[in-house]
């Protein structure tokens, strides 16, 4: 019967570590997919803005649209001349991922 609850335990404690690392693994993914559309939108915008893309439609809303496809809303959204800053958030089991991104002319 010892052998049992031992073993019982350390299921226990397997399937706790199981979990966690499932849990963590899932936010890297959110937060690395979260940039990936945070450097889209802002290509997508800082395109918009430049003519590069004529979309008919104002830099922000390509933007949005952009950061829509990847599963993510475009928070806030900025255009200084050709350069376009974006903040694009998107949550996984309860926590909210933030990236930000700018696109357009190198400074300097």
């Amino acid at each position: 019967m010892a052998g049992a609850s031992l073993a019982a335990g350390v299921l226990s404690v397997a399937a706790t570590l199981a979990l966690g690392l499932a849990a963590v693994g899932g936010a890297a993914v959110t937060a690395q997919r979260t940039a990936g559309a945070a450097d889209a939108a802002a290509l997508a915008a800082a395109d918009a803005a430049s003519g590069a893309v004529p979309t008919g439609q104002e830099p922000c809303a390509v933007a949005a649209r952009v950061a829509g496809a990847s599963d993510a809303a475009l928070s806030a959204c900025r255009i200084d001349e050709l350069t376009a800053t974006v903040e694009v958030r998107s949550a996984y089991a309860g926590l909210v991922a933030i990236s930000r991104a700018r696109a357009g002319r190198p400074e300097g």
